[in-house]
């Protein structure tokens, strides 16, 4: 996408947000939820699903964090999670009562494929959604009663986040075919959410090279072009500069080798647009994962 147009489309949900919020008391969705104080937003870097299952830093990184999210003044009344896992034509949102705990991979041991994440889902708040989203590309944001559920970029952080799995969950499918300043500025409608209840969770990784892990790396080791590039979000991210998130392909071959393919960075540019650029962000699990897999996570709020 050219810089005008990328920048025209950012104008264009700006926009679109301050009216979202100057209507928000007669939007059903927003009328179905509680109001409450405003949730914070999460970018989580997953890793391996084997995470969920180990006892590591990332896992207790994750476990210290919804414990701290419980403790608040209010719990998240409902959980919208954007997953690096699920890719769609179009944009799509889980719409069952009971989603389903996919495995969407192979050759790990019986106890991961054995674990299940029973957190019910939000059919009337999904068919909200579905009305009141204004998806990037003019289409409608699609229903998915049965076909898809939680796959492990959500259930491998959310079950050691929130064990009890008593929260409602829909996950937010991601359309790889559009440029990543869409998926920015889908983010920006789901920020009003946050004073309704709604925890909205991205769960990715900054930095994702699978065709250069190295096994039994500790958290520090890393390659300099990873290191640069996760450097630079970082930066950004301190800065409040959001709005320059998407750009990461303008990096090169440190933004080609840090993704190949660029699906696991689109779930921080949504958990960014839902953020705000005055919003401090705060750190969390920072280091690498087998070299080539940056696990830093961020929240807003």
């Amino acid at each position: 996408m050219h810089r005008r147009s990328a920048l025209a489309t950012l104008a264009a949900f700006s926009a679109l947000f301050r009216s979202s919020l100057a209507g928000a008391a007669t939007q059903p969705l927003l009328q179905s939820l509680k109001p409450s104080p405003r949730m914070p937003v999460l970018f989580v870097g997953h890793g391996s699903p084997m995470n969920v299952i180990e006892d590591n830093a990332w896992r207790r990184g994750w476990q210290a964090m919804g414990k701290e999210l419980l403790a608040r003044q209010a719990a998240p009344q409902l959980i919208v999670c954007i997953s690096a896992h699920w890719l769609t034509q179009g944009w799509q949102v889980t719409a069952m009562a009971q989603p389903q705990t996919i495995h969407d991979f192979g050759g790990f041991p019986q106890a991961l494929q054995d674990v299940q994440y029973p957190a019910p889902g939000a059919p009337a708040v999904a068919r909200a959604l579905a009305q009141e989203i204004k998806v990037p590309s003019g289409d409608k944001l699609a229903l998915d009663p049965d076909h898809w559920g939680l796959d492990h970029g959500a259930w491998s952080v959310l079950k050691p986040m929130f064990p009890k799995a008593d929260i409602p969950v829909l996950q937010l499918s991601m359309d790889y075919s559009r440029p990543p300043v869409e998926h920015f500025a889908l983010g920006w409608q789901l920020h009003a959410l946050r004073s309704r209840g709604v925890l909205v969770v991205g769960s990715g990784n900054i930095v994702h090279n699978l065709g250069a892990t190295r096994n039994g790396s500790g958290p520090n080791e890393t390659y300099d072009w990873a290191r640069e590039f996760d450097t630079v979000v970082q930066d950004q991210i301190k800065k409040g500069q959001l709005d320059q998130l998407h750009k990461f392909q303008s990096l090169g071959a440190v933004a080609q080798q840090s993704h190949p393919s660029h699906d696991h960075y689109l779930p921080l540019l949504v958990a960014a647009g839902a953020a705000r650029p005055d919003e401090m962000p705060r750190f969390f699990n920072t280091g690498f994962q087998s070299a080539s897999i940056s696990m830093r996570s961020v929240i807003w709020g």
